[in-house]
């Protein structure tokens, strides 16, 4: 009688740590989401300083990735093309100035840039070595002069 009667199947019992294992999945995921966005803004979200504000704290800033903003001086260009190495001044309103060091290929427009923004880390020698150059040239952005000619008539 024992073998005539079927096996009765067996209800699985609700597994109450399904639930709690779904909220710890969600929980690192966040955690993974949130710091992926923290470490990703640090990395990006540096302000520019001015010349002055890194001249005033170059022992803080010696070796720290920054960026700077300040005005080409003009005729400090220093091109050598050979070793790819670029270096010229930076100014800003003070008056302050600040060597910059760029090793790579010189950028078309250099010469009629008003202005860089440069990112990279200051030099225990007091230049700093730029791995990022941005130009801002503002005759770039400016419309082109409409150039009209103009000529005399014939008296005949």
């Amino acid at each position: 009688m024992a073998d005539s009667i079927a096996a009765s199947p067996q209800i699985a019992a609700k597994n109450p740590n399904k639930k709690i294992k779904f909220i710890v999945g969600g929980v690192l995921i966040v955690a993974a989401i949130l710091y992926l966005v923290f470490t990703s803004i640090q990395s990006t979200g540096a302000y520019y300083m001015t010349v002055a504000e890194v001249n005033d704290d170059a022992a803080a800033l010696m070796g720290k990735k920054i960026r700077v903003s300040g005005a080409v001086v003009h005729n400090s260009e220093n091109w050598d093309a050979v070793n790819l190495l670029l270096s010229f001044d930076l100014t800003d309103e003070t008056g302050d100035n600040m060597t910059v060091s760029f090793h790579g290929s010189r950028p078309s427009n250099f010469g009629r840039a008003t202005e860089a923004i440069v990112e990279g880390e200051l030099s225990s020698d007091g230049v700093f070595r730029a791995d990022t150059l941005l130009l801002k040239c503002p005759s770039r952005y400016e419309e082109a002069p409409e150039v009209t000619q103009f000529e005399a008539l014939s008296d005949s």
